[in-house]
């Protein structure tokens, strides 16, 4: 067990401010543009280009209408993920990924677990999510899906960079690959 030194506080501080930072963004972002989408798309499509058209659904599954009925256990996993990343970041053991990506995944489960908490629903936390990004080809989805998904490959493209290096003894040594 190593001492804190004041590079490695203030280097957790800085993690934890811009994985705040990405996540408030990403569910900023995501509330605004669902606000909208229920104002201006109620009645009618937006085309855009080629296959991508605005069409306002309400998703009661997980991730592109997959677990339709498993609202709550959807809704229960998404506040899991929640509590671990802020757990593990806040309660001084700072994940050695970058912040902007655990961020944006934060941020989305957060976005979509606020739907799931606000929206008429059956049961705790059983509300749909409001989607309306539609390429026509693929489930239409909403911005926090597009950050949790964007994010996600990017984690699991870098990943191996960002293993803790192990000390002589075979014990954890905590990284220094943890910046974005």
């Amino acid at each position: 067990m190593g001492s804190k030194t004041p590079e490695t506080d203030l280097r957790s501080r800085r993690h934890n401010l811009v994985l705040l930072g990405v996540a408030a963004f990403v569910v900023a972002v995501d509330q605004l543009t669902k606000w909208w989408a229920l104002e201006a798309l109620s009645d009618r499509d937006i085309d855009l280009v080629w296959t991508l058209r605005l069409h306002l659904v309400h998703n009661t599954g997980a991730a592109f209408g997959v677990g339709q009925g498993l609202e709550t256990v959807i809704a229960v996993v998404a506040l899991l993920f929640v509590i671990v990343v802020a757990w593990a970041s806040w309660g001084g053991r700072r994940l050695a990924l970058p912040p902007v990506l655990l961020g944006m995944v934060l941020g989305g489960a957060i976005g979509n677990l606020a739907d799931r908490a606000v929206r008429s629903g059956d049961g705790f936390l059983g509300g749909a999510v409001v989607d309306f990004i539609d390429l026509q080809w693929w489930p239409v989805f909403n911005a926090a899906d597009s950050a949790i998904v964007v994010a996600g490959i990017a984690l699991v493209l870098i990943a191996p960079r960002y293993r803790q290096p192990q000390s002589a003894d075979g014990t954890d040594n905590p990284g220094e690959a943890d910046e974005a």
